[in-house]
């Protein structure tokens, strides 16, 4: 049976993909991530794609005249690597219409609040700034509309009276680190079915 495969978009660190990538060496996930993509030169999601022999392009955001021109490369790109999903780990850029629509069900990404609450960015010092209990992530398919395509995943963790946006957001990594090769090994077992916005985690 072939085995699946996936491209990761990221633009910084680059923790979740390791994470991901990880549990694809270990045989967490049945399905092989074939490249890493990142708008970001300076990522170090790249270094960490080399160390782990794992192809890696930059489309560089800055070099084009305009978003259109950049997303026309990057649709290019994603299309030569033929995948079954394409996962967004700390991808910055909010994807236009024309991507999305054609990874339909086939694009995933992590949010690091308890969605719909606190889309967008700084999500954790928005939690902290409204003084709710609980946070945490989300792990959901991309729609047209910023963070707000069914939730796939989610995972809690508590507010501290002493956290900051530093200490919230290094507990919520813990949990993303597990969510998104959950959702993503759920995916490849063909065990998640989108209805309208719920998606059903089949046995």
């Amino acid at each position: 049976m072939n085995q699946g495969t996936f491209v990761v978009l990221a633009s910084g660190r680059g923790t979740n993909f390791q994470a991901i990538a990880n549990r694809c060496a270990d045989g967490y996930i049945p399905a092989r991530c074939i490249a890493l993509i990142s708008d970001n030169p300076d990522a170090d999601a790249l270094n960490k794609a080399k160390n782990m022999g794992i192809p890696d392009e930059v489309i560089n955001y800055r070099s084009f005249p305009d978003k259109d021109k950049y997303e026309l490369e990057l649709l290019t790109v994603i299309r030569r690597y033929d995948p079954d999903l394409v996962v967004l780990a700390g991808y910055m850029r909010l994807l236009g219409r024309g991507i999305v629509e054609e990874f339909e069900g086939k694009m995933m990404n992590i949010h690091p609040s308890i969605l719909p609450s606190f889309a967008g960015l700084h999500a954790q010092q928005q939690a902290l700034d409204y003084g709710t209990k609980v946070s945490g992530c989300t792990v959901h398919f991309v729609t047209k509309d910023m963070d707000a395509g069914p939730v796939i995943i989610q995972r809690t963790v508590p507010v501290l009276d002493d956290d900051d946006e530093e200490s919230l957001s290094e507990r919520i990594l813990v949990e993303e680190h597990q969510a998104f090769p959950q959702s993503i090994k759920l995916f490849f077992e063909k065990k998640l079915q989108i209805e309208e916005r719920w998606v059903r985690i089949l046995p």
